[in-house]
């Protein structure tokens, strides 16, 4: 039944008539297939089925947003909460197919909660080299009668070798410098201007300028566990390089393969539930009238809250709102060939 949604709702939809198009994207495997044959492309398929078609030395970046180890619904499918035991055996049972698939210098981030946190730097301790856990705020989250809220998640950050790629200064946080130090009567760390006075800063292991989307942003879909792009774009910039390959085994409704496409790099999502991977073509398809990501923007990442100061730096074209086209408002069907 098809929500009831506020004049202003910005969620990216899809209809039962662009899922019959969209899906003629989607492609199948059931045999070996080479890179060429599957780069910048959404296989329609449950994981286990796919993982032993897949090339051998191919990914640069593997980003892995699996379900966490709790009841949850995504559309068509259910995943059920184990034991920690059983949890790690699963994590175990595609991750380790996976290990084939990278080149000796890829980075690898994997998604948790304080549920699964500990079964994933369990898991991925056998196979890689431990670098990081990152752990970034989820800004909003119930409030619980006997507990803390939970609001924030994890994400262990690993490496295939010590050969790896991290751009720093791809990755960088502009903030407003509130107490401007001064050395001989010039600035020191940050830069003054007519803009305002603000400072570059290194990129930590917490994060706290991300936004989960919701109903007004132009990116947010009805996946229940959407990352947002700015979170995907920091990953992707700071551990591959353009026209790197990007692989995203649980791809929900597209976000990696889009932030990819929207960074320039080679991309190849993996996902089981047909509207979901509708969803993520749609949007591969908007990316190329709107490359935008919200929070990064003249080269660097910004503090939440502050779209007045980035557009103060690097006006925003005002484009029409494509995020609430349909299909049918770019193309006719028969014209139909992205």
């Amino acid at each position: 039944m098809e929500k009831t949604r506020a004049p202003r709702n910005r969620t990216i939809t899809i209809t039962e008539l662009e899922k019959k198009e969209y899906s003629k994207k989607l492609i199948k495997v059931n045999s070996r297939l080479s890179v060429p044959e599957i780069t910048n492309k959404t296989i329609n398929q449950d994981l286990f089925e796919v993982l032993d078609f897949l090339p051998d030395d191919f990914v640069d970046l593997l980003f892995v947003d699996p379900p966490y180890n709790l009841n949850k619904t995504f559309n068509s499918n259910t995943f059920k909460e184990m034991t920690t035991k059983d949890y790690i055996e699963w994590i175990d049972s595609w991750l380790s197919k996976l290990v084939r698939t990278l080149k000796k210098s890829a980075s690898i981030y994997i998604c948790g909660d304080y549920r699964s946190s500990a079964a994933i730097q369990q898991v991925g301790e056998k196979y890689f080299k431990v670098r990081n856990r990152i752990v970034w705020e989820r800004e909003k989250g119930r409030g619980a009668k006997t507990n803390w809220k939970n609001n924030t998640e994890d994400i262990w950050y690993f490496t295939v070798s010590d050969n790896y790629t991290f751009n720093l200064d791809a990755v960088k946080l502009k903030k407003k410098v509130i107490a401007p130090y001064r050395v001989n009567g010039k600035p020191k760390d940050w830069e003054e201007s007519e803009k305002g006075n603000y400072r570059l800063t290194h990129p930590s292991n917490i994060w706290t300028d991300l936004t989960v989307p919701f109903w007004s942003m132009p990116e947010n879909t009805d996946h229940p566990t959407q990352k947002p792009e700015k979170l995907l774009a920091k990953i992707i910039l700071a551990s591959s390089n353009e026209k790197d390959f990007v692989l995203d085994p649980f791809l929900g409704s597209g976000t990696t393969s889009v932030v990819a496409k929207k960074l320039g790099r080679n991309y190849l999502g993996v996902e089981m539930d047909n509207t979901y991977a509708c969803l993520a073509e749609k949007r591969l398809y908007l990316a190329d009238f709107d490359n935008s990501i919200q929070g990064y923007s003249d080269g660097v990442f910004w503090e939440r809250n502050t779209l007045q100061e980035q557009i103060r730096f690097s006006p925003l074209s005002k484009n029409k709102s494509i995020e609430k086209m349909t299909f049918f408002d770019f193309n006719e069907a028969a014209n139909y060939e992205k």
